[in-house]
């Protein structure tokens, strides 16, 4: 139960959320107003229809007074005509609904002086006439009785009695409790379906933001949808394009400098090797390759993170495979420990230099390499173990970084500057993976590449 009202917080929490309950609200509250009002037009309808039942009643009789004075008499004496007698002389009246009154003057001559009113007390004297009931009733039905006051054509004042049967309709359908939860419950799936519908471009760029946050090149958005919508996503991908332009800006800039250098440090050699003291010029000979293979490294350093590669579908378990024997045929202790069928969209040559050289590191550092592969959830993780002495504790995070090197007389030995796993690093950041360090429980090191995958075969 607290799982679920967590969910439901969460839930709420989002825009999503709040859509679906702003306009469930909406839509039922609109639904049931709508009910309401059309049960009132019925009723309203109902009253109109007895209303202009009364009045035909009585243009009926002003028709027969007209016609046949005498007979019309003597059919109301002897109560022949159905829903319709002489008025009582003690009978009650109270004020006639000026609406019905309206109706009763348009439909009679002026000269008539029509007159209608209701009857307050009982419309037959105390007692039931037989002449109306109802077959198939037990009891008299509820009827309304009207005073009506005429003078016929003929300039005789008439005052009969009209009795209606007042029709009784029962409250509408629509509006019981268990109709109006199914009417909650549809307006909240159609509000959540619409909110899910509404959102799907703010998270189609919530995703792109995600994914360039974690690639240096992701893949443009499809500029679709409402104008609102697509003005956003076309900001979003110049905003990317941008950052790119902004990369490969500061790569070119640090090639031009790294290839203006090239000729300082060519005319410092030739000077450093008319030194006559050997030990000196050795010496300055080694500073000076130092400084070149840095000024390479960093160069190759920032060309990593810049590349216009396209990406592509590959299926890893081939191109870890093929990695792995081409390393092993070079005469390197390499080995696929656990391959795994899974399809992912990358850049493949970014991939392939990311577990070169991490594969390389393993040779150099560790003795030898052992590569695995496994599905975790909605990523596949590639893992290259040493059997080294693995990284130093408490410095892990921090040998990702440029030019910083693990202290061990291994690392003394080999050399470097430090930047292979940054290089990584990198170029893993190109298509989207993360790398990760840390230490074999059972010793060594472990390098380990994460990213998401299309489908697992």
């Amino acid at each position: 139960m607290m799982r679920l009202w967590a969910r439901l917080r969460s839930y709420y929490a989002s825009l999503s959320g709040r859509m679906t309950l702003l306009m469930a609200i909406g839509i039922a509250g609109a639904s049931i107003t709508s009910l309401l009002v059309a049960e009132h037009v019925r009723l309203k309808a109902v009253e109109e229809l007895q209303y202009e039942q009364v009045v035909a009643s009585s243009q009926d009789m002003a028709n027969r007074f007209a016609k046949a004075p005498a007979e019309t008499e003597r059919l109301l004496r002897d109560h022949s005509l159905y829903g319709v007698r002489l008025a009582l002389p003690n009978s009650v009246k109270v004020n006639a609904n000026h609406k019905l009154v309206k109706i009763f003057e348009d439909s009679f001559e002026p000269s008539a002086h029509p007159l209608i009113r209701k009857v307050a007390s009982d419309c037959f004297g105390g007692m039931f006439n037989p002449v109306n009931r109802v077959a198939g009733l037990g009891a008299a039905p509820e009827v309304e009785c009207w005073d009506v006051r005429f003078v016929d054509q003929n300039g005789v004042p008439r005052n009969i009695m009209i009795d209606k049967p007042v029709l009784r309709f029962p409250r509408s359908a629509t509006l019981e409790p268990i109709y109006l939860i199914i009417l909650i419950i549809a307006s909240a799936l159609l509000s959540f379906f619409l909110a899910r519908l509404t959102t799907v471009p703010l998270r189609r760029l919530t995703s792109a933001a995600r994914s360039f946050s974690l690639s240096h090149d992701p893949e443009p958005i499809d500029e679709t949808g409402p104008a609102e919508v697509r003005t956003a996503l076309e900001t979003f991908n110049v905003m990317q394009q941008r950052v790119r332009d902004g990369f490969r800006e500061r790569t070119q800039m640090l090639a031009a400098i790294a290839h203006d250098l090239q000729t300082p440090m060519t005319r410092l050699r030739l000077r450093i090797e008319r030194v006559q003291d050997t030990e000196l010029r050795e010496r300055l000979i080694a500073d000076l390759a130092a400084m070149q293979v840095l000024v390479r490294d960093g160069l190759e350093l920032a060309r990593s993170s810049e590349t216009r590669e396209p990406w592509s579908t590959v299926d890893l378990n081939s191109l870890i495979t093929s990695l792995v024997e081409d390393a092993y045929e070079m005469g390197s202790p390499v080995t696929l420990v656990k391959s795994c069928e899974v399809i992912a969209r990358i850049k493949p040559d970014a991939l392939s230099r990311c577990l070169n050289n991490l594969i390389e590191n393993a040779v150099k550092y560790g003795s030898a390499a052992e590569v695995s592969c496994r599905i975790s959830g909605k990523l596949v993780e590639i893992a290259i173990r040493d059997h080294g002495p693995g990284f130093p504790e408490g410095r892990i995070d921090e040998m990702m970084e440029p030019f910083v090197r693990g202290e061990t007389s291994r690392s003394r030995e080999t050399g470097g500057t430090g930047i292979g796993l940054a290089i990584v690093k990198s170029q893993a950041s190109t298509f989207g993976a993360i790398l990760q360090l840390s230490n074999h429980p059972e010793g060594g090191g472990l390098a380990t590449l994460q990213f998401p995958f299309l489908r697992s075969e």
